[in-house]
């Protein structure tokens, strides 16, 4: 037997870093590309996981089917903590990656700044169809610097150095997947998930 599972997201990247972690497991992973056109969560919480578990409920009881759901973002100390829970629309609500770096930089140069320590941070939630939770959290510390570097990724990735001086954007999908803030709170997920699936489809 095999469970269904909706992951909470049409971002592909972000997918594929889910699918890579769940791989072995026996699930079938399904995306919201990948069903009807339901309405947005509303996320409306203060924290990550807050959000992550409003966004997994909300699309369990929309689909009917087990649900993964993450809520991430960066905190930049020069800039209080910001851009933090709004990470995903730093410029505004219809805001994409070039519009949110461009917040980014402007920021860092009203704080008088051309870098800054800051953390990537990831919640991640599963939600079964009986109600039944199982979060994790992941973080990775690095430096936000106002020259990007790096092809790959996604969000705020190519500002976003490590100690090594790599960015985000400059790591394979393994590294990334080692690394990151969402692999760190995949690697904290899948076990617990794993014992879920083994007592259930038994």
């Amino acid at each position: 037997m095999v469970k269904q599972i909706v992951i909470a997201t049409k971002n592909l990247d972000k997918l594929r870093e889910v699918e890579i972690a769940l791989d072995g497991l026996p699930v079938e992973i399904l995306s919201l590309a990948d069903i009807d056109d339901f309405p947005d969560a509303v996320e409306d919480g203060e924290t990550f996981e807050e959000n992550a578990r409003i966004k997994a409920k909300f699309f369990c009881e929309q689909t009917g089917l087990a649900c993964i759901a993450d809520d991430s973002g960066l905190e930049v100390e020069a800039l209080d903590g910001k851009p933090g829970v709004y990470s995903a629309r730093f410029a505004g609500y219809h805001a994409h990656d070039v519009t949110n770096n461009q917040k980014l930089l402007e920021e860092l140069e009203k704080a008088g700044v051309t870098e800054s320590a800051a953390d990537y941070r990831c919640a991640l939630c599963f939600i079964d169809t009986d109600g039944t939770e199982i979060c994790a959290t992941g973080i990775v510390h690095g430096t936000i610097k106002n020259v990007a570097r790096g092809e790959g990724g996604f969000g705020y990735d190519p500002y976003f150095y490590l100690d090594d001086s790599k960015t985000m954007a400059e790591l394979t999908l393994e590294e990334k997947d080692s690394l990151s803030h969402r692999g760190a709170a995949l690697r904290e997920l899948v076990p617990k998930l794993k014992e879920r699936l083994l007592c259930t489809l038994e």
